[in-house]
């Protein structure tokens, strides 16, 4: 793996969003529909406010079912919840300049999953711990390794 590639060569692009008065089950509804663990938050100009991941939105589910006495209680408690309520405000965030070696090591000091990708303030895309897995092990050092270990084998 080289880490001096930028984030730009293997992040994804244009990453589905929502905005800040989407609701939780409009969440919901992207998280149960998609595999991606993360949804960044966006205002209509395209200006990255939040992140929201999966884990951080079931955990509100689950704290609201707890809470909640009766379920019509929780379901008027959690309709009335906007993504603004539970996104992590302002997440660290990289350019798309930045290279996966940065990527790699704020991830592991952090321990983040994913990092929204801003330029001139706006948001082009997300990488994410899985991305830099399937980049490393794409890259001709992953695939020497593989051809030792099959060599081996």
């Amino acid at each position: 793996m080289n880490p001096n590639i930028t984030v730009q060569e293997i992040m994804t692009a244009n990453p589905v969003t929502v905005q800040p008065n989407s609701t939780l089950g409009e969440v919901r509804e992207l998280f149960s529909r998609n595999s991606f663990h993360h949804v960044p938050v966006t205002k209509q100009s395209g200006e990255l406010v939040g992140i929201i991941s999966r884990e951080d939105f079931f955990k509100v589910a689950y704290v609201l079912s707890v809470e909640a006495t009766r379920s019509s209680e929780t379901k008027s408690r959690f309709q009335h919840l906007l993504a603004e309520d539970i996104m992590t405000k302002y997440p660290l965030q990289l350019s798309a300049e930045d290279t996966v070696g940065l990527a790699a090591d704020i991830f592991l000091a952090n321990k983040f999953h994913a990092l929204p990708i801003v330029d001139d303030g706006q948001l082009v895309g997300i990488i994410t711990a899985h991305d830099l897995l399937a980049y490393s092990f794409s890259s001709p050092i992953g695939e020497q390794l593989e051809l030792e270990n099959y060599d081996e084998g």
